[in-house]
């Protein structure tokens, strides 16, 4: 029989909290991550991030930057279709598809 987690989150949730409170140290000012295979400076698939603020303003950042968050949010959901893009809300924690034309 499974153990329950009486009071306390489903481990997978406090892994992405913790994620995403590393992200928004990495990145400050950041609401959102856009997170892609799709980097525009490659014509091959290569994981690539975007940041906006809570104005909906891109926020600039490193292409390392932008690498290194991708590989970390990629490896935390290794199940999403990655085919499609993906917005990391960074205060739930909360992956979800890209909307249309963002």
């Amino acid at each position: 029989m499974p153990a329950t987690h009486r009071g306390t989150a489903h481990p997978d949730q406090e892994r992405h909290r913790r994620l995403a409170s590393r992200l928004n140290d990495m990145i400050p000012g950041a609401a959102t991550l856009r997170i892609s295979l799709t980097d525009p400076n490659h014509r091959w698939p290569h994981p690539h991030a975007s940041a906006v603020d809570t104005a909906g303003q891109p926020i600039d950042i490193t292409r390392v930057t932008a690498k290194v968050a991708a590989c970390w949010v990629l490896r935390m959901w290794p199940d999403a279709d990655w085919s499609l893009p993906h917005t990391l809300d960074l205060d739930t924690a909360e992956l979800a598809l890209a909307g249309r034309g963002r």
